[in-house]
């Protein structure tokens, strides 16, 4: 079925200003075929099944360039709710580990935090989950660094130093 010069132009418009891959992809597949190519050529250049191409032409027909777009998906529902993890965030910016009940901690790790969820929510978090709910908070996470345990003194005390001397001669 052709389409009129205007509609094609219409494709090629939103084909150049696409920035989604996979979108761009469906635009040119669109835009090929409404220019006289067959499916199969289409497949073979783009690198898709023919059947794909023949689904996206019937999107087009059925809802238009709209259909060709991706559609939001709303994903896994939330565990917690945002009134919990507000009370999370306030929680780790105003309160120690040890103030609810953690033994003598003096920082938060996602480790206790998820502990906290679980104990305070029933809900079991990864560290992952947890630091994907921290960045949602607007809170920062670092993994700590570790000291090595056979470390050499002395060549600690030379750097210290050496760098202190650094610092002073920069002055």
């Amino acid at each position: 079925m052709r389409i009129p010069q205007e509609e094609l132009d219409k494709i090629y418009k939103a084909m150049k200003s696409e920035k989604n891959a996979k979108v761009y992809k469906r635009y040119q597949s669109l835009y090929l075929y409404h220019k006289g190519n067959t499916c199969k050529e289409i497949a073979s250049i783009l690198g898709i099944d023919p059947k794909t191409v023949s689904t996206i032409n019937q999107l087009y027909y059925k809802e238009g360039l709209g259909g060709i777009v991706d559609k939001p998906r709303s994903g896994r529902p939330r565990r917690l709710s945002e009134i919990q993890e507000s009370e999370i965030k306030d929680m780790i910016l105003n309160k120690l580990p040890s103030d609810v009940g953690f033994p003598s901690d003096f920082n938060w790790t996602a480790g206790l935090i998820a502990k906290y969820i679980k104990k305070n929510y029933g809900q079991d978090y990864s560290i992952k989950g947890v630091t994907i709910i921290l960045e949602r908070l607007g809170l920062s996470y670092t993994r700590p660094t570790y000291v090595l345990a056979k470390a050499d003194k002395e060549k600690q005390e030379q750097f210290k130093e050496e760098f202190e001397t650094i610092k002073k001669t920069l002055k």
